[in-house]
């Protein structure tokens, strides 16, 4: 109640301050003008005495025959100053009433940007279902010391502003009822930077004969039904499509992730070459028995490591994005947490929380470098003193390793538990094209 009786006794108070303010402007007003005043006669009179402060001695006072052009000359000058010190009082005062009329003016520009979308935030005005969603919307209990104040505003992406035509369509619905089947219209979005996305009062469309998850542990190398997810985003139809992908032509993302049964997938992270494969049970040895227990997996496509980690008793979260193929639902089908989250998106871990962080292929040097130091410190934020950082099959080119990413990763702070650089020689060895894993450490002290 104390929080609340404070704000509701602000806005007085603000009234009282704004007045007093008023008042000083309109008394410095006054005393400027008499001081210009003040100057402006006494130089005059000054100046009419003595001229520049000194008698003239080449126009003698007493010459009758000058007497007429001196004091026309005298009455030029006198006006000339006059009209200068006129202008610099009047100046003044316009720039105090200026002032006195920018301050008076800022709530009303604050209470229109707030009309407009929020502190200007937004570039255009904001009309039904966008309008709510993005808010602001005022406390019922007023102020509160955990917000520091009255209002509350729903998060979304900075970038989201920047494209209205497409955020008004993805805003067009009928609350309440389905949401518009609009998945890879929507992930675009986000991956423009509007991330998160608005919430929405709608509905996803169901699956036509949705039927119950195969048990753990079994689901995690079963093939999920068809029916457990809706198709219309996908080029494939059905699981069967996706599985075969891998004897198509074609580039795909991930292109053989969802063959869990014969494919590459089945034998990732199960042996270690001593070079850039690292094995899962290697990584684990290098820490006490058990303390790895949660981690985070970053573009980990259908879910394999945190399968291979469930195995082993530690949960992991894989974030994936939806690039024509149901990764994230195919992630939750195996009995996983999938994340839907871009590369860019600030990772939505307490500090030192983590024991393990893994990413594979999806850092490289396709990510800006300033984009890509802040998420390798973001991943020092996320885990745990000891915790570590496995970076797997990082890829760059050989003029880029030693001038920018081996500087880059060594200033963030890891101590080094494996290194290994390799050549990429599949595309042949003029592309000069580096493979590099790390296994490293954040420090306990």
């Amino acid at each position: 109640m104390r929080s609340m009786d404070y704000h509701m006794s602000r806005k007085p108070r603000d009234r009282q301050h704004n007045s007093c303010r008023s008042r000083v402007l309109v008394l410095l007003i006054v005393v400027v003008t008499n001081i210009a005043t003040f100057l402006l006669f006494s130089d005059a009179s000054y100046e009419v005495g003595n001229g520049s402060g000194k008698h003239d001695r080449s126009v003698p006072f007493w010459n009758s025959g000058n007497i007429t052009d001196y004091a026309l000359a005298a009455s030029h000058d006198e006006l000339v100053h006059l009209h200068n010190h006129l202008a610099t009082a009047n100046s003044l005062v316009e720039t105090l009433l200026g002032l006195k009329a920018t301050a008076s003016d800022m709530p009303a520009a604050r209470d229109e940007q707030e009309h407009v979308g929020g502190d200007g935030f937004w570039q255009w005005e904001l009309t039904g279902e966008l309008q709510l969603a993005v808010g602001p919307h005022k406390l019922p209990l007023g102020f509160t010391k955990n917000l520091g104040s009255d209002q509350l505003y729903p998060t979304v992406g900075q970038a989201c502003h920047r494209f209205p035509d497409e955020l008004e369509r993805y805003m067009d619905y009928k609350p309440g009822g389905e949401c518009p089947s609009d998945e890879q219209f929507a992930q675009r979005l986000m991956l423009k930077g509007c991330e998160p996305l608005p919430r929405r009062r709608c509905r996803p469309r169901r699956p036509a004969g949705y039927v119950e998850p195969t048990p753990l542990r079994a689901s995690l190398w079963a093939t999920p039904p068809d029916t457990s997810i809706v198709w219309d985003a996908y080029t494939c139809k059905n699981y069967s499509c996706l599985v075969n992908r891998r004897k198509t032509k074609g580039s795909y993302d991930c292109k053989d992730c969802f063959d869990l049964l014969s494919g590459r997938e089945k034998g990732r992270w199960m042996r270690d070459d001593g070079a850039l494969s690292y094995s899962i049970d290697a990584v684990l040895a290098t820490k006490p028995n058990g303390t790895v227990r949660i981690g985070l997996d970053i573009g980990g496509g259908s879910g394999t490591f945190a399968a291979r980690m469930q195995e082993r008793g530690v949960t992991v979260v894989t974030t994936s994005m939806n690039f024509d193929g149901p990764f994230n639902s195919f992630i939750a089908s195996r009995g996983l947490v999938p994340m839907h989250l871009s590369i860019a998106h600030r990772l939505p871990f307490f500090d030192g929380t983590l024991d393990i962080v893994h990413s594979m292929h999806v850092l490289s040097h396709w990510i800006p470098d300033a984009m890509l130091e802040f998420t390798l410190f973001d991943i020092y934020r996320v885990l745990r003193p000891g915790g570590l950082f496995w970076l797997d099959h990082f890829f760059c080119l050989g003029t880029q390793m030693n001038t920018t990413y081996v500087p880059m990763f060594n200033q963030i702070g890891f101590n080094k538990v494996r290194w290994n650089a390799r050549q990429k020689l599949d595309q042949g060895i003029k592309r000069n094209e580096w493979y590099l894993s790390a296994l490293l450490e954040k420090p306990m002290t």
